[in-house]
């Protein structure tokens, strides 16, 4: 029907070529969604089809309809009327007369002007036929046709439903399954009856349930923007669990939040500021800033709860967290004061990552590792040259009173200023340990120190120490007792250590200082060196080593118990790969820097004391013997006169400047968020968690540091919990706190936590990571960070880099992310709606490996949909708005062999998807779905039931219906925890077993263990599914596609000649053909017959006789091969060109490689049939 409007409206505004462009667009998902089950769904498990048949599909198809439109609909006017007029210009040509004269035309001339007038009478005719139709068809509703390359036609549920209230299910089903309809008003619906709520269904969350409780927190993103697809990843595997064990039964809490994001949301803020206003956060003071960042959150924060939702995850909303809210904010505190008391918390001057940028020390995470392989130009920020990095510069230190030198080399030359000493190997066979250099650029004397850390086999085996701008250095300087001289101020500025180079940028001075070495005669060589540069994640800087009065955290104790904690089997890590690493990180694990310079964030609850009077001493801020923490002013000052013993009017407190480091208060979290460390309900009952899961990149930063504070401060790890246990006990007892803090702790351990019972023990479960189609991590600079919304809605290109332009990239990052968009989405982002996302995600969730996520693959479950959705449509029809299903499900004694078949794979299918779920294999449950659905379902079982529904023995009708009821019901419930809109939608359409039923699929048991599973009928119907497929391709690379052949099987196993005997109907339904002839091996077959064989217990005789023009077919082979050989003649002379392999680029050697492959390939198998026709003309 589309194609016909289309062509008339071609027609009628004779604009061929714009409605060529929308028809074809439009019929290529025509195309795709009849031919879903053969080119889409998960790739790895389908064997046929694919994206590249579709589009030759849909080429050939486009094709055909198009060449036919032209020759039919414009022959008349188009080609035509130019052709007349190109020939009357040639006979006037031909026939000239002089000017003014008059011309005479010749007989073939006026044959082709009475053809002409003939045409143009006929086409006037046909607009006017045209147009009455298209006054007729104007006055009927159109159906809104997609604009661009989305999904097939969109339907929408226009039902005016106030927000929470229950859709209309009694309205048809649309013809086709179209997301915005599909998940219209459910989310709000669910939320409103409170099914994500753990009080669902009891008085209290404390209520005892014999199923047992699952509880888990989701790992809380960035404040600073929208949710991503490795976001999306997250969400769509833990609500996968949550809903699964929500629907068997247990009490199940998914808490929700948002992290505050110090550095990040700052820097968002402050850009914000500088382009908006003008401004920095100077300018406008500490107070105003804070309460700028909180104006940007409330205006901002809410969108990552709208994308949660729409992708719907069923989280608890009523416990929604931020981790700067009071109570949070009172619990980072409460822990800091706690663990400062007991000395874990301490103040030091050490080195640390610092960001010159922003002005603020950062953690390892936020620190990207740059790997170089030798000299490399690189962009830094606040300099309009590139720096060079990867070269090891070697200069000489003169001894003192001698001419003798020592050379040494670096790849930082600016930090020889604060150079202190050279160190070589104790073993060093140079007799230079004990004597003094002179530095070049002021009166410094270097002692030459041994030190086992240097590689006497590197370089000349000796190294210049800088202990202020080096870990190793500074290592060895407190080893050596040597002075720690700090060359560079908080801004990358040179200090005034050598007069020459002060006030130099830091990395001007590098070239200045290696022209003064030169000059001095000091400098002996450059050369390339790999190395690694540590980058900002944030700012793109390059950090610097720094010493910086800090606070840190004492790692070593929690550090060595993390780690027995998966030594001894107290908590496991999946996948189990992850070990090794768990156990070096900690192994080597160093105290962790707590300290931030920045205003947003916890500001640390510490306060240096000073003294009005004179007597007393005065302290240094940078030791921590002068510093009191408390959680509030008057707290403190209150400690700090009984630790000094002084009147309280005579201490004046001031407060840290800096915050905490984020993975503080995100470490607490599990405790935290349930109202630590008061002893709430919720925190006797929903603690320790159930599962701590995320991505693996944050192992260390987050899960460590959970385990950290929940063995420190709670007793034990933060997932103690088994998902079986009913009790709100945990499974084995708390530690003991350390004796320093059990004074402190008087609520910490309630007794009601005291007694245990055994259980499994905790999980972490660490999913893979989401790249690119082509393997890159997510950046917003290279384009390729997707917002989840864009792929369930879709989004035009121009609208995808609309949004580059309102971020907060520099206009060089927004032209080279639009430069990335527009090559992997040229055409935008297809509509794919949430559940399909949702299951493609989890369905290439492979433990342990990362993901190269191709955003198109999704549309293929989008198609997987749509299948569900017509099995739906057609099973609904068939049960009839009467039928009600029997009570239970159990069996009657009149199912078919089919349908017996059909139980014993929903069976598996359960089976699989319990297991996969308890595993945390989400492919085993996706592929079991999917086989399930369409393999088995839809493939086999309703196509072999349409005879028994469309005929007229009832009581087969009414065991049919049922068997299918219990499929369908089953199915549906199967695939819920990864697509809960369309799975609710569909399941709100089934009449129920009982009035009593649930209310919602999400509340519904998931399916247990069923008793039909038959291995030996699984068995029996598998080699009739094999001998189906056979007969299958026969029938495609021999007959049109209409064709319907007889078969002969001959069957040289007594088993197989049963099997197929018993199977004969289901082999004839399933393969479409006219008649399937079963015999023994002795059999005979008659002539013009083309053969293949299943195993060797069956051969397969596919009729051709009749059917077939041989001579013809053998015409179409020959020329077939002859324009392969052509080919395959040019690329083998393109091969044997002289330099071809020295000249031509791989990427064009490996793809005429493969062409050349596929080209041999194709021949072989035209050569197969070519021999198979002529045997049969023979």
């Amino acid at each position: 029907m589309f194609a016909g409007e289309t062509l008339h409206a071609a027609c009628c505004s004779l604009q061929f070529f714009t409605s060529l462009g929308a028809f074809t667009r439009e019929y290529r998902y025509q195309i795709t969604e009849q031919r879903t089950e053969q080119v889409y769904g998960d790739q790895s498990l389908r064997p046929r089809g694919g994206p590249m048949s579709l589009r030759l599909a849909t080429r050939g198809c486009i094709r055909k309809v198009a060449v036919s439109w032209w020759r039919s609909s414009l022959g008349g006017f188009g080609w035509s009327r130019n052709m007349a007029d190109s020939s009357g210009k040639m006979a006037t040509a031909a026939g000239a007369q002089e000017p003014g004269g008059p011309v005479v035309k010749t007989e073939k001339q006026l044959k082709k002007e009475a053809a002409k007038n003939a045409k143009l009478a006929k086409y006037h005719e046909k607009m006017a036929m045209q147009k009455a139709q298209n006054a007729g068809e104007q006055a009927k509703p159109k159906e809104k046709k997609p604009v661009g390359k989305k999904a097939p036609t969109s339907f929408t549920y226009d039902i005016p439903t106030p927000p929470g209230e229950k859709k209309d299910v009694t309205i048809p089903l649309p013809s086709a399954y179209s997301p915005p309809f599909v998940e219209a008003t459910w989310y709000a619906w669910w939320e409103k009856q409170g099914f994500f709520s753990p009080e669902y269904g009891r008085r209290t969350v404390s209520d005892p349930n014999p199923k047992g409780s699952f509880i888990i927190t989701l790992p809380p993103p960035n404040v600073t923007g929208t949710l991503h697809l490795g976001h999306a990843l997250t969400n769509a595997i833990e609500d996968s669990i949550v809903r699964w064990h929500r629907m068997k039964g247990r009490t199940v809490v998914w808490v929700p939040g948002s992290d505050h994001a110090g550095i990040a949301t700052q820097v968002v803020v402050e850009k914000k500021l500088m382009r908006e206003r003008g401004l920095s956060r100077h300018d406008i003071g500490r107070e105003k800033f804070i309460e700028e960042v909180w104006k940007w959150k409330q205006e901002k924060g809410d969108r990552i709860y709208h994308q949660l939702r729409k992708s719907g995850c069923s989280l608890d909303w009523t416990r929604t967290f931020f981790t700067m809210d009071e109570n949070l904010s009172r619990a980072v505190k409460e822990c800091f004061v706690r663990l400062h008391d007991e000395g874990t918390i301490y103040r030091s001057n050490r080195l640390v990552n610092w960001s010159t940028r922003l002005k603020s020390a950062i953690s390892d995470i936020e620190v990207d590792k740059v790997e170089l392989e030798g000299k490399t130009l690189l962009s830094v920020p606040g300099y309009d040259r590139k720096i060079e990095f990867g070269q090891l510069v070697s200069f000489a230190y003169r001894l003192e009173n001698s001419e003798e030198e020592i050379v040494v080399a670096t790849t930082r030359i600016e930090t020889m200023l604060g150079d202190t000493a050279v160190a070589v190997h104790p073993q060093d066979p140079q007799d230079m340990v004990g004597k003094l250099c002179v530095h070049p650029f002021c009166e410094r004397r270097l002692p030459i120190v041994a030190d086992d850390f240097v590689d006497m086999n590197f370089g000349t085996g000796a190294v210049k120490i800088t202990p202020a701008h080096d870990h190793n250095d500074y290592e060895c300087g407190k080893r050596n007792n040597l002075e720690f001289i700090e060359m560079m101020n908080d801004d990358g500025y040179i200090t005034n250590i050598c007069p020459q180079f002060q006030g130099m940028k830091r990395f001007d001075a590098r070239t200045a200082v290696l022209e003064a070495l030169k000059e001095k005669g000091l400098y002996r060589e450059t050369k390339d060196h790999a190395m690694v540069v540590p980058v900002c994640s944030r700012s793109k800087d390059i950090v610097e080593p720094l010493i910086k009065p800090q606070w840190w955290l004492n790692c070593t104790d929690m550090a060595r118990d993390a780690a027995e904690a998966v030594k001894s089997g107290a908590m496991r890590l999946i996948p189990s790969s992850h070990d090794r690493t768990w156990y070096h990180w900690l192994g080597n694990s160093r105290d962790w820097c707590i300290s931030r310079q920045l205003w947003w964030g916890h500001r640390i609850p510490a306060y240096f004391v000073t003294f009005t009077d004179p007597s007393m001493p005065r302290g240094d801020p940078k030791e921590g013997e002068y510093w009191v923490s408390a959680t509030s002013k008057e707290v403190a000052l209150e400690r700090a006169a009984k630790k000094f013993k002084i009147a309280k009017e005579k201490i004046v407190l001031k407060q840290d400047e800096d915050v905490l480091d984020t993975w503080f208060s995100s470490g607490l979290l599990p405790f935290s968020i349930f109202g630590w460390p008061d002893q709430t309900e919720d925190l006797k009952t929903f603690y320790p968690n159930s599962l701590l899961e995320t991505g693996h990149d944050i192992l260390f930063f987050w899960v460590a540091r959970m385990v950290f504070f929940g063995q420190k401060i709670m007793g034990h790890v933060p997932s103690l919990r088994s998902p079986l246990s009913s009790s709100s006990s945990p499974s084995r007892p708390f530690l003991s706190p350390s004796p320093s803090l059990s004074s402190s702790l008087p609520l910490l351990l309630p007794p009601t936590l005291t007694k245990t019972t055994p259980s499994p023990p905790p999980q972490v479960y660490l999913h893979a990571m989401v790249r690119d189609a082509h393997g890159r991590k997510m950046s917003k600079s290279l384009g390729n960070v997707i917002d989840p919304l864009d792929v369930m809605g879709g989004i035009s290109l121009l609208e995808l880099q609309k949004k580059l332009e309102g971020g907060n990239l520099d206009p060089k990052e927004v032209e080279r992310a639009k430069t990335g968009q527009k090559a992997d989405y040229p055409d935008g982002i297809p509509e794919c709606g949430t559940d399909a996302m949702r299951f493609a995600l989890c369905a290439y969730t492979a433990q342990g490996r990362d993901i190269n996520l191709d955003v198109k693959r999704v549309v293929g479950y989008r198609f997987f949909c749509n299948k569900i959705w017509n099995a739906m449509r057609f099973s609904l029809t068939n049960l009839g708005s009467e039928f009600t299903p029997n009570s239970a499900q159990e069996l009657t004694d009149q199912e078919t062999v089919m349908d017996r078949w059909i139980l014993s794979r929903l069976s598996v299918a359960v089976d699989d998807c319990n297991r996969g779920f308890a595993e945390y294999d989400f492919p085993l449950v996706t592929s079991a779905i999917y086989n399930f659905w369409v393999y088995e379902l839809c493939d086999v079982y309703l196509e072999t039931l349409k005879p028994v529904l469309y005929g007229d023995d009832t009581s087969a009708k009414n065991v049919a219906r049922n068997v299918l009821y219990t499929c369908l019901e089953t199915a549906l419930l199967l695939i819920s925890p990864f697509m809960p809109f369309l799975s609710e939608e569909l399941y709100q359409r089934l009449p129920r077993r009982s009035p009593s039923s649930p209310p919602s699929i999400c509340v519904t048991p998931y399916p247990e263990q069923l008793k039909y599973h038959d291995p030996a009928l699984d068995a029996r119907v598998k080699l009739t599914q094999e001998v189906v497929r056979v007969i299958r391709s026969m029938k495609q690379d021999y007959l049109p596609a209409k064709a319907k052949p007889e078969v002969h099987l001959v069957c040289h196993t007594p088993e197989a000649s049963d099997i197929l005997s018993q199977f004969v109907g289901v082999v004839t339904t399933l393969s479409q053909c006219s008649k399937v002839n079963v015999m023994g091996g002795e059999g005979r077959v008659p002539g013009g017959c083309t053969m293949t064989t299943v195993g060797a217990s069956v051969q397969v005789h596919l009729q051709l006789k009749g059917l077939v023009d041989f001579d013809k077919e053998v015409s179409k082979l020959e020329e077939k091969i002859r324009k392969i050989n052509s080919q395959l003649e040019k690329l083998v002379k393109q091969e044997q060109v002289d330099g071809y392999e020295e000249k031509v680029p791989i990427e064009v050697r490996d793809a005429t490689r493969e062409k050349t492959q596929s080209l041999e390939t194709e021949r072989g198998q035209l050569e197969g049939a070519l021999a198979g026709f002529r045997s049969m003309k023979e």
